[in-house]
């Protein structure tokens, strides 16, 4: 490149001088091939000036070009730097992670042991329990005895009888008093392993949270009915329906069998508007919906009594429009569960819910489903939120972020009215913030999208 660049140079230069020279041998004799001949090296002047132009303009993209690669450069070294950096931090999660189950492992073996040993330990304290009851038996003989000899004089053989069985209960007893010191020292042992066992599959949890793909219900059992879960839909439409329908189950029955926004009107009770979804041959009655966290569920008291909420995207429909349609007969309540790769998984139970005086109390008892149950059942569990009713919190020590609109009973991991939160693909989770399913012994899931629906127990609509 650089020869050419002189090349460019010089040549306008030689050609010029050469073209003066002939100029001025040839001035004398002005003939008209002369002129010419001129004419030709003025073309050829102009055309060396505009090489050397081209050639500075080429040396300037070759400037600039190599600028260009430079800067390239530094970032692709910098992106080399920081995907190193990132391949280290994933190998010693990876090997923290390797480590921690190879030590649960080791304490679940010696759990096991523990656990048999301890079992060994009761069958000889049955044992020892039944040689005891035999004891029992010969001193209520030998206290017989005693009550005969209080009234005639033992005989120096019996008495001596006497006192070697009296010894060998003495011995019999302690012998059964060291044996239950030792289950307790077992029993001992066997909290302090279990405890250890929680805290590892605790740092297990927290690395696995790490992952999206670990926080999805990949590997459970699928429901075999598919549940679409709510979209949005823009142009929904309103409907008021003619009568006093009590729930969206009435409504099916009447002939309306789309899902939409209609007015019901409970017995007893005000029109109000509810979101119907038809499935399984009928219509749920909503009464919670969240698929994209643009609602903040963080609100008082008066708000979840009341209902907050758009029901055509986000809702909460309220505690006292709940109540006045269970007040009607039996409900079930279904809870639908969608993860962040999309799975479904659902819960039913039977229910029972409290009016207004008792703080909206909820009593559970589950009749299906396709994921862990993580909600109490057979437990009054009383409806609290930040500014209402926090000593049923407050007497758990919670933690705040556990503080939200829900039927809490301790500090449970599960609150589907908690903060909704996004995964990231960099940075650690905390479980302890999100939409989260935790049954009590089992994993987390995180969720994109949960849905709270009612029906009468009357399944005839499902037939």
């Amino acid at each position: 490149m650089k020869i050419i660049l002189i090349f460019l140079f010089i040549a306008p230069l030689a050609l010029s001088a050469r073209a003066e020279k002939d100029f001025s041998a040839l001035d004398s004799a002005a003939s008209p091939e002369t002129k010419s001949r001129f004419a030709m090296l003025d073309d050829v002047r102009i055309l060396a000036n505009g090489l050397l132009q081209l050639g500075h303009g080429l040396k300037d993209f070759v400037h600039k070009t190599k600028g260009q690669m430079n800067d390239i450069f530094q970032k692709l070294y910098i992106f080399d730097k920081s995907f190193y950096e990132l391949s280290l931090q994933t190998s010693e999660i990876k090997e923290e992670e390797e480590l921690l189950r190879q030590t649960t492992a080791r304490l679940q073996i010696n759990n096991e042991e523990i656990k048999n040993l301890s079992q060994e330990m009761n069958l000889k304290i049955e044992d020892l329990i039944q040689n005891k009851i035999q004891l029992q038996e010969k001193v209520w003989g030998l206290e017989d005895k005693v009550t005969k000899l209080a009234i005639t004089q033992p005989t120096v053989q019996e008495t001596n009888e006497i006192s070697s069985l009296k010894a060998f209960v003495e011995r019999q007893d302690n012998h059964i008093k060291q044996l239950l010191k030792i289950v307790e020292d077992q029993h001992a042992q066997l909290d302090k392993q279990h405890n250890q066992i929680m805290e590892l599959e605790d740092k297990l949890n927290h690395i696995e949270l790490q992952e999206l793909a670990e926080n999805s219900f990949t590997g459970e059992h699928t429901e075999p009915e598919a549940t679409p879960f709510f979209v949005h839909n823009s142009t929904a439409v309103t409907y008021k329906y003619e009568g006093a329908a009590p729930d969206c189950t009435a409504l099916y029955n009447s002939g309306i069998q789309t899902s939409g926004t209609y007015t019901i009107k409970p017995n007893g009770s005000e029109a109000f508007d509810v979101y119907c979804e038809t499935k399984f041959g009928t219509s749920w009655t909503v009464i919670q919906n969240r698929v994209d966290g643009s609602l903040d569920f963080n609100q008082t008291w008066d708000a979840y009594a009341k209902g907050f909420g758009d029901l055509n995207e986000e809702f909460w429909l309220g505690l006292n429009k709940t109540y006045s349609i269970t007040q009607q007969g039996d409900y079930i309540l279904r809870i639908e569960l969608q993860d962040w790769k999309d799975n479904k998984r659902y819960v039913e139970y039977t229910f029972d819910l409290g009016g207004p005086e008792t703080d909206y109390t909820l009593q559970l008892s589950r009749i299906s489903g396709s994921i862990p149950n993580a909600l109490p059942e057979q437990t009054e569990l009383r409806f609290s939120t930040a500014d209402h009713d926090m000593a049923v919190i407050n007497n758990f020590n919670c933690p705040e972020n556990y503080l939200g609109g829900w039927w809490h009973s301790e500090c449970e991991e599960t609150n589907l009215n908690g903060k909704y939160v996004t995964p990231r693909s960099k940075g650690r989770l905390d479980r302890r913030k999100g939409l989260y399913w935790k049954p009590r012994k089992g994993r987390y899931y995180l969720l994109k999208s949960t849905k709270i629906m009612i029906h009468p127990t009357d399944l005839k609509s499902f037939d």
